[in-house]
């Protein structure tokens, strides 16, 4: 798994053995191509990766100058992964600034927002049901955590592709990557 481009393009990133289940790189394409093309370029953006696994996501969106990225991840064999691929990353010397969370996404949205973010990432792990990804949603939304118009990106398994955005969320379009469907929508407030 490599950093696809950026500063640190190139860079070949660990991996988690076991605990989690990596985006391919295939989706990740399709996942940055999408982000392009809705921002133009990731200077300035907040982004929140709320599964972080390796830190892939996360890192590639550090790797092409968000200013801001927070990931969260609970495992603790994943977020070493992640602080060695932020060790590689960061010797490239992206601008922006980096945060590890290390709890569980629902614990992070307990609490009062850090920030406000342009871009989240859900990818939570496959046997996770679509009511306790709608919940993670509306967290999102009660808690703040969105600037408007955020764009949110949820990964599933393709075999469960009937997920569905709760109020406060506009469906944009999915894309399918085979074993995995990318639902994005946008953050619409005005309807929550």
């Amino acid at each position: 798994m490599r950093i696809i481009a950026g500063v640190a393009k190139g860079r070949t990133l660990g991996t988690v053995a076991g605990a989690t289940r990596p985006t391919s790189d295939r989706a990740r394409e399709g996942l940055f191509s999408s982000l392009l093309s809705e921002f133009g370029d990731f200077l300035g953006l907040h982004v929140l990766d709320l599964f972080g696994g390796s830190g892939a996501i996360a890192l590639e969106a550090f790797s092409r100058g968000a200013s801001l990225v927070h990931v969260v991840e609970k495992d603790p064999d994943a977020q070493k992964t992640i602080e060695n691929n932020f060790e590689l990353v960061n010797k490239n010397k992206p601008a922006g600034k980096f945060q590890l969370y290390p709890m569980s996404a629902q614990r992070f949205l307990s609490d009062p927002p850090k920030e406000k973010y342009h871009i989240v990432y859900v990818d939570p792990p496959y046997d996770f049901q679509d009511q306790e990804v709608e919940e993670i949603l509306r967290k999102l939304h009660e808690g703040a955590f969105l600037k408007d118009d955020a764009l949110i990106a949820v990964e599933r398994t393709a075999k469960r592709s009937n997920f569905t955005w709760p109020q406060a969320f506009k469906a944009v379009r999915d894309r399918n990557y085979g074993q995995a469907t990318i639902f994005y929508g946008n953050y619409t407030p005005e309807n929550g």
